[in-house]
């Protein structure tokens, strides 16, 4: 099946494909990108061993064990600690100090995938004294990558280039004093997660769940249509308190969205964003 120019009856069996999913399981991927979705799902047939999407559409409707694995592929859990660290400079040296005027904070990681970026932000919020007022919601669509992300495990060859990360980013300790490494793999110290909420959260048919200070959604909606992107800039900006913030990818940009008025450019080259002062009213009668 080649992803770019895929057949007439490849985009029927897709998009039967995928309202099976949602049906059945009720997980929506109805949204996503079809060229990332037909380039996943082909290494998924390759992987079960179909010829087509309708046999593979077959084997998880009648096996659950073949849909948990193909969420394995439907689902992107590959990131780093202190990915792109001038991200998080930028948090510690330009937002932090916003953020410190709140006697509490809550933080928003969505799309926390294996957990990577909420041990960085919890790893800085200790380091920046703000970890003990703050409390990290960390949710995702995969109950596999929420249970890696709370085990906070490791592979130990991953450690140089999350250490090298954390020092680039205006670390102010070690990494090492954050993790335990044995028998090949590096464990993070379970107090960082004492203030964390791991849960399951769908961008595509999920409400918000509460008011938050700080967003970080980082190479999420690069794997979203165009309108489940506006959907989930909604979520985020109807989650924010009105001057909270809102950190996305390098590749992200909230310049054609239906909600792009919500938000003012804070620090633009870092692709992080200020919730504006202005009502959403308007902008949710206009999407």
């Amino acid at each position: 099946m080649n992803a770019d120019h895929a057949a007439p009856h490849e985009e029927l069996e897709l998009d039967l494909l995928l309202e099976a999913i949602f049906r059945h399981y009720h997980y929506d991927f109805r949204g996503y990108s079809r060229g990332s979705l037909h380039r996943r799902l082909s290494r998924a047939m390759q992987s079960h061993g179909c010829d087509s999407l309708s046999q593979l559409q077959h084997r998880v409707l009648r096996d659950p064990a073949v849909f948990v694995d193909l969420m394995g592929f439907l689902t992107i859990q590959v990131s780093e600690m202190f990915r792109d660290p001038a991200y998080f400079r930028a948090l510690r040296e330009q937002v932090i100090p916003h953020l410190r005027t709140y006697p509490s904070l809550k933080v928003w990681i969505a799309g926390c995938a294996n957990g990577e970026e909420f041990y960085s932000l919890a790893i800085l919020f200790r380091e920046e004294g703000l970890e003990d007022r703050t409390v990290f919601y960390c949710t995702d669509i995969s109950p596999a990558a929420l249970e890696r992300a709370e085990a906070g495990i490791y592979g130990v060859d991953r450690i140089p280039s999350f250490t090298e990360n954390h020092r680039l980013a205006g670390g102010r300790a070690s990494l090492s004093d954050y993790y335990t490494a044995a028998y090949g793999a590096a464990v993070f110290d379970k107090s960082l997660r004492r203030r964390a909420v791991f849960a399951q959260h769908n961008l595509a048919s999920d409400q918000v769940f509460g008011e938050v200070h700080l967003v970080s959604s980082r190479n999420v909606l690069i794997y979203f249509d165009r309108a489940l992107q506006d959907r989930s800039l909604g979520l985020f900006a109807d989650s924010l308190v009105r001057g909270g913030f809102l950190g996305l990818g390098s590749k992200e940009t909230l310049r054609f969205s239906c909600y792009s008025d919500a938000f003012d450019d804070f620090e633009e080259g870092e692709k992080i964003y200020r919730r504006n002062v202005r009502d959403l009213r308007a902008l949710d009668h206009a999407a």
